[in-house]
């Protein structure tokens, strides 16, 4: 006989153990089938990152033991937990804590650098999962990134793989719904969402009802029984406890069966109206543009037979007065009664095709339609559109090194350099060109806290090296004097103009100025040297960003770019180096730390480091990322000297921070930029030919305008013919002896007067 050691809660006695049996059969029967059927339809509706919760048996005095709560726990569509990741030969699998979160799968050193410094990150969507053997499983995206990790056991990897393989089905399942376009995405999403929770709901109530039903039967087979003594009391009072829970459940049941109706009922009616909304927004629309025809049409008809009334009239007409009238423009006659004119107000405005239809309220309905495309007005004319594609780059075979033994030592502008080792826009395009993220700056300008405006303006730094990544090309010497101006004031309210100020050694001058309130000048010289294996470009000059509204004045300096590979192996380009963003009106700085690339470090590949400081030196906020992805920016809330075995100065501080925000985040290439010189949308419409321009612009250039168009033959010559002629002109400066011109600069700045006249004439033009 078995003898159950928990007297307090059922005796010692047959019953009891009888009872016992009853109420765990049938409580476990629940418990099972609602964890199963509650992870299922978590599973299949809506492919959540959810792992299955660990099936806890149910505990009656200790009679049954408590299962063990496995690590890590999923919590909601987070999954968090320690995995052994391959870092080197030397140093093998290193334990890692990783977060798996809307798809996105990152990790960490620690779980306290969760807050501020991520480790790597990789994206589900586009990557694959395999399992090696029964711990070991590897995560690529198609070769840019891949883990290799690895489980501290069997049971633990097969979690990871579950959450991994839910987690990327529906990153793919949201990305193939974000890429529809279609503007009722988000009513729809709401829709789906609504129903899935109605149907787990619906589904729930069965359970409820039917697991209720069953239990209220074990009891009343335990009532039959014929008990006495304590054994009997207590199953009295769990009988009605029973009874009290299915009265209650059966008040829920009723008040879901009545949700479940009147949300299915809504639901219905809410479609429909969507629907008839829909339907009747195109039927206004149709309506609307057939009566801008029609008072067109009507409008041309009327001015026609008014025309041919007065003419007999004008002909006939004495007197100074009628022959003064007649030479007036017919546009300008008016036709409507002026007494109505304080009754005239512009109801509400269309926009249809090329035509602006106004609804006029007068005594009647009205409707007046302008011609865009005819209108003079600036405000009216359509915005310009740009290129998307350029010629795709020829494949030229070529000897590098028959051309570089030769050159080694010497400064790069001094090296006559073929169109092959180009791309088919000029210097000053490329200066042009950091203006690519210029909304960082118009975030920066309506910063009220200067703090948090120099970390705008240090992102605005960063971005500038995001388009190097894989233009291993040089751009194209400028002339003495060449020019480049880039006018994006309608689309982005800025305009922009460079010169090439000096040719030995050549030297740039940009500015650029924004209706959003800001001012961004540079002067640029680059010293370069090939050294063999690579070429180190040095950019000297000073970036200069001024604020109107707040009048703070910012400079900076670049880094240094280093060309890897010259003679043998596949370029890359690395940027290395530090910037201190100031502020000369409150004397706050940014300090910005380029990492250079090492094949040996444990750090992120272009990884940029930087801290906000006041002018007291006190940090406010902690900038990381990297040059070509993105960056964020966390506020400081406690810093303290840490590294006690470092030598003295170059103690670490560390900083307690809060959650990471994004700054700037690297816009995607276009389709097919691998055969376009890896060039950005803004690059593409940088050499794109326009009217009006000055005869000095780069897009003139005949040889950078050949080698676009794919004649590099062509190119190559007329390079050398103009640079030829450049050198023959300064030739003849050298021997006249020209006298210097003389600069005035202000008592009140250390900077040159400089007026931007370029810009004033086309503004008087305009």
């Amino acid at each position: 006989r078995h003898r159950c050691r928990h007297s307090k809660v059922v005796g010692s006695s047959p019953t009891g153990v009888a009872f016992l049996y009853f109420f765990w059969k049938t409580s476990a029967m629940f418990i099972v089938t609602y964890i199963t059927y509650h992870y299922m339809s978590r599973v299949s509706s809506d492919y959540k990152t959810v792992i299955v919760p660990p099936v806890c048996s149910l505990s009656l005095g200790g009679v049954m033991s408590e299962a063990k709560t496995p690590t890590p726990t999923p919590p909601g569509d987070t999954y968090k937990g320690w995995v052994f990741k391959w870092t080197n030969y030397i140093k093998g699998y290193q334990r890692r804590w990783f977060v798996l979160s809307n798809g996105l799968l990152s990790y960490y050193r620690t779980q306290a650098e969760m807050g501020h410094t991520c480790r790597g990150t990789i994206n589900l969507a586009t990557a694959t999962i395999t399992v090696d053997d029964a711990c070991n499983f590897v995560i690529s995206n198609g070769g840019a990134q891949t883990y290799h990790l690895k489980a501290s056991c069997e049971v633990e990897r097969q979690r990871w793989i579950t959450a991994l393989e839910l987690a990327k089905a529906k990153a793919v399942r949201m990305q193939a719904e974000s890429g529809g376009g279609s503007q009722n995405s988000e009513v729809q999403s709401a829709l789906r969402t609504l129903s899935n929770k109605v149907e787990d709901l619906s589904t729930c109530n069965d359970l409820i009802s039917k697991h209720g039903s069953a239990l209220q039967r074990s009891l009343a087979e335990l009532d039959g029984l014929r008990l006495t003594g304590e054994a009997g009391d207590k199953i009295r009072q769990v009988t009605e406890r029973a009874t009290l829970f299915r009265i209650t459940s059966n008040a829920m049941i009723n008040a879901c069966r009545d949700f479940l109706t009147l949300a299915q009922t809504h639901s219905k009616r809410w479609q429909k109206a969507l629907q008839a909304e829909r339907e009747q927004r195109v039927r206004l629309e149709e309506t609307l543009e057939q009566l801008a025809k029609q008072h067109n049409h009507l409008e041309r008809a009327f001015r026609g037979a008014a025309q041919a009334n007065a003419s007999p009239d004008n002909k006939g007409a004495a007197g100074p007065g009628k022959g003064e009238a007649s030479d007036e423009d017919d546009d300008n006659e008016f036709f409507d009664a002026m007494e109505e004119a304080p009754e005239t107000g512009v109801v509400c405005i269309f926009f249809i095709h090329d035509f602006v239809a106004m609804v006029i309220n007068q005594k009647h309905f009205r409707v007046i339609l302008i011609n865009v495309s005819e209108s003079p007005s600036q405000e009216l004319v359509p915005l310009k559109k740009r290129r998307t594609r350029i010629p795709d780059k020829p494949n030229y075979s070529l000897n590098l090194w028959s051309i570089m033994k030769n050159c080694i030592g010497k400064e790069l502008s001094k090296i006559p350099m073929p169109v092959n080792f180009n791309e088919p826009i000029s210097m000053l395009q490329r200066l042009s060109e950091d203006l690519e993220y210029h909304e960082l700056l118009d975030k920066a300008a309506k910063c009220q806290n200067s703090l948090e405006q120099m970390c705008y303006v240090a992102a605005f730094a960063v971005s500038a090296y995001s388009t190097t990544v894989y233009r291993t090309g040089k751009p194209f010497n400028p002339l003495l004097g060449e020019t480049y101006e880039l006018d994006r004031k309608r689309e982005s309210g800025y305009r922009s103009l460079c010169e090439q100020v000096s040719h030995h050694p050549p030297a740039a001058a940009h500015h650029a100025i924004s209706d959003r309130g800001w001012t961004l000048r540079q002067e640029i010289t680059v010293a370069s040297k090939f050294r063999g294996k690579y070429l180190s470009i040095m950019p000297l000059g000073t970036i200069h960003a001024v604020f109107e509204k707040s009048n703070n004045h910012y400079t900076w300096k670049k880094v240094n770019t280093t060309v890897h590979n010259i003679i043998v192996g596949k370029l890359w380009i690395d940027q290395s180096g530090e910037i201190d963003v100031v502020n000369h009106t409150t004397g706050d700085r940014c300090h910005l730390k380029f990492a250079p690339y090492s094949y040996f470090s444990r750090d992120v590949a272009r990884k940029v480091t930087g801290v906000v400081m006041d002018k007291d030196g006190k940090a406010h906020y902690v900038l990381s990322g990297t040059w070509d992805e993105k960056m964020e920016f966390s506020k400081v809330m406690q810093s303290s000297r840490g590294g006690e075995n470092g030598t003295e100065g170059k103690q670490k501080t560390v900083y307690q921070t809060l959650k990471a925000r994004e700054l700037w985040r690297r816009n995607p290439l276009p389709d097919g930029a691998e055969t376009m010189y890896y060039f950005t949308a803004l690059a593409l419409t940088l050499n794109e030919p326009e009217e009006g321009v000055a005869p000095t612009d780069s897009r003139r250039r005949p040889d950078q305008r050949l080698m676009e168009e794919g004649r590099w033959d062509e190119a190559n010559a007329e390079k050398q013919r103009l640079e030829e002629k450049q050198r023959t002109a300064r030739r003849e400066r050298e021997r006249e002896a020209a006298k210097p011109a003389l600069v005035f600069t202000s008592h009140l700045s250390g900077y040159d007067i400089y007026i931007c006249s370029w810009f004033l004439v086309q503004n008087m033009k305009t």
